[in-house]
């Protein structure tokens, strides 16, 4: 089949969660047989290329309120004019672009990552945009997958007649990496908790700020990642962290994977996803995980790490505490959720699951 991916930023060069999503599917789609164009946006990358994706650059207007929809508008009347057999949007801004595909006659597919209009740094007008967009994904596509579990749910009970598909994020199994890099932030092993994420409000990382001033400890807290068109919230976390947190900006794949291996725990205080990448990766690595009670890391944590009440910081005061206070139960906590992802959350049957989609339609 010939596929065309839009709404990331692109590939080859990791900034969320669709990013890496399309990173980790489309070469495996390529070495399924099939041939993958991904359209990014052209600040983005240079390469034209990646590991056999091909790689189209569209320009955009960088903006935050139109980066997204200006390039997923030009990428779709390019796809409209090529060979291709299905158009495969993400998420739900590129999502209101899907009946131009299918007034074309293209069968077309949308992944669902989260309910965008949900998140705090929209405004009123960019959230109800949004929330089109959600209709526009269950209505018009030929096929909607969604990531979780409690999307489908949603889904289901929100657009009864949709074609909807669970089909979850995967994690890359990688080995254990040693403290190297580590050390020029003072890091060794097991002696930070760490947060990975785009620092944006839903994601709750003033929580975290709240919550570990609030405990008397020698574990340091670590926190990886940048802002998305959030540089007033960013901002605000350094200074109210100034002291109590050591903030790395945005992180390498590599460094990634050393401070995802070497960290006494992984925290997710968020308060909505689509299925957290970013957890996944925290325990295919073995580590324990403190998350936040809403359903999508419900799901997956389950039995094997620790919830807290959902933007209360005072509860994700006491978990850290008791997780602190207790090693073998982390230990053990982190053993159980590295099992559990690797058997329950692989790319290679996510590449699988979405080529039968495909198929289903076509």
């Amino acid at each position: 089949m010939k596929i065309a991916m839009i709404g990331a930023r692109g590939i080859a060069n990791r900034y969320g969660g669709i990013e890496t999503h399309l990173e980790e599917l489309c070469p495996r789609l390529v070495q399924m047989g099939h041939e993958v164009t991904v359209f990014t946006r052209s600040y983005f990358t240079k390469a034209r290329e990646y590991r056999g994706v091909n790689l189209t650059h569209v320009p955009t207007i960088k903006t935050k309120h139109l980066d997204t929809l200006a390039h997923s508008f030009l990428s779709t009347m390019l796809a409209l004019r090529a060979d291709v057999d299905v158009v495969h949007f993400h998420a739900l801004g590129p999502s209101l672009f899907t009946p131009l595909a299918r007034m074309a006659g293209k069968k077309t597919v949308v992944t669902v990552h989260g309910l965008d209009w949900q998140r705090d740094k929209w405004g009123k007008a960019a959230s109800w945009f949004l929330k089109q967009g959600e209709y526009a994904s269950a209505k018009f596509p030929t096929a909607t997958i969604v990531v979780s579990k409690s999307l489908q749910q949603y889904y289901r009970e929100h657009y009864p007649n949709s074609n909807v598909f669970y089909v979850p994020n995967g994690v890359a199994v990688s080995s254990p990496v040693p403290p190297r890099r580590i050390r020029q932030f003072g890091l060794g092993k097991r002696d930070y908790m760490l947060f990975v994420g785009r620092l944006t409000p839903e994601k709750g990382c003033h929580l975290l700020m709240d919550a570990y001033r609030r405990i008397r400890t020698e574990v340091k807290l670590v926190v990886a990642g940048g802002s998305a068109h959030t540089d007033g919230y960013a901002e605000s976390l350094r200074r109210n962290g100034n002291g109590h947190a050591l903030f790395l900006g945005a992180v390498q794949p590599d460094l990634l994977g050393e401070l995802y291996s070497n960290a006494y725990l992984f925290v997710l205080p968020s308060l909505m996803e689509g299925l957290s990448i970013c957890l996944l990766e925290a325990m295919s690595h073995g580590l324990c995980v403190v998350a936040s009670n809403i359903p999508a890391n419900i799901e997956v944590v389950e039995q094997d790490g620790l919830v807290f009440v959902a933007g209360d910081h005072s509860s994700l005061a006491d978990t850290l505490c008791r997780a602190l206070n207790d090693p073998n139960m982390v230990y053990q906590l982190g053993a159980a959720a590295k099992q559990k992802v690797r058997q329950e959350y692989d790319w290679d049957v996510v590449a699988d699951q979405t080529e039968a989609v495909y198929l289903s339609i076509l």
